[in-house]
């Protein structure tokens, strides 16, 4: 599975997107990264399998940001998760 962060693959053509697909970490405390310190690695190979689920040859548009804030009703914590999204495309010379 090919992903970039901008719009465009090196050496190959966007055929169509797919549309726009997610994915999100664990919830963390607010201000507080992910727990794992590989978060960043789980988040893109959940959207890779994303991706992969829909035929998708690769990822363009990979971006990471906060993707909700919510407050835990047991603690009164304050929580939130760091959130990947891309767009799945199809590419004109995929093998």
């Amino acid at each position: 599975m090919l992903v970039s962060e901008n719009d465009a693959i090196e050496g190959s053509r966007v055929l169509y997107r797919l549309g726009k697909i997610k994915a999100a970490s664990a919830w963390h405390a607010t201000g507080q990264g992910p727990v794992s310190n590989n978060w960043r690695e789980r988040v893109l190979q959940d959207l890779i399998r994303r991706a992969e689920d829909i035929d998708a040859d690769a990822i363009i548009g990979v971006d990471y940001v906060v993707d909700a804030v919510t407050r835990s009703d047991e603690t009164g914590v304050e929580l939130e998760r760091i959130c990947a999204t891309g767009i799945a495309v199809r590419l004109a010379n995929a093998a």
